[in-house]
């Protein structure tokens, strides 16, 4: 508990990621104010290169992904001890928003006003880890990979998993041509 000038105190919960070899794991983060930055497809192909190149950099296995208007899923197992999620994501994510938020600053686009924070500094995406949860394989990593998919079919963007172009459903349907590839689970 810290003390706070008002005479009330305030708790601060410290979330740590737990690293265990060869666990699969459940990641979802978002956009900054959960603002649909992702809504132009560019920005979505450009997070799906990005996605590629740090996997080619760290090594990580990818199991299923799937890039949303305001936010994203991972399924992966690290690849530690030289690359932890939180090495993994740091490296995703900061260069992304670096390419992104160029790219809107050289077009001026009005956007910068919305994703700006309180200290005046542009953000892509919101603070902290999201949400991050270890899996076994079976029949739990089997239900968030499914889920995973059935993301953009549940939220209304598509009539089945498989016609959102922004995701691994595509891959795991046999349509290989083009795709991100993912890693056998089994």
């Amino acid at each position: 508990m810290a003390p706070l000038s008002d005479g009330h105190s305030l708790t601060v919960i410290v979330v740590r990621r737990i690293e265990h070899p060869n666990h699969a794991r459940f990641l979802t983060f978002s956009c900054y104010q959960r603002l649909p930055l992702f809504d132009n497809n560019a920005i979505k192909d450009a997070f799906v290169t990005q996605l590629s190149q740090t996997r080619d950099r760290t090594g990580f296995k990818l199991f299923a992904w799937v890039v949303m208007p305001e936010h994203v899923h991972l399924v992966l197992t690290p690849n530690l001890p030289e690359y932890s999620v939180s090495r993994v994501l740091w490296w995703l994510k900061r260069d992304f928003a670096k390419r992104i938020i160029a790219r809107w600053r050289e077009l001026d686009e009005p956007v910068l006003t919305k994703i700006t924070d309180p200290q005046g500094s542009p953000r892509f995406w919101q603070r902290g880890g999201g949400y991050d949860r270890n899996l076994v394989a079976g029949p739990e990593l089997d239900e968030k990979i499914a889920y995973v998919h059935a993301n953009p079919v549940r939220r209304g963007l598509v009539e089945r998993d498989t016609d959102w172009e922004w995701s691994s459903a595509r891959w795991w349907a046999g349509r290989r041509d083009g795709e991100l590839p993912c890693d056998p689970i089994r």
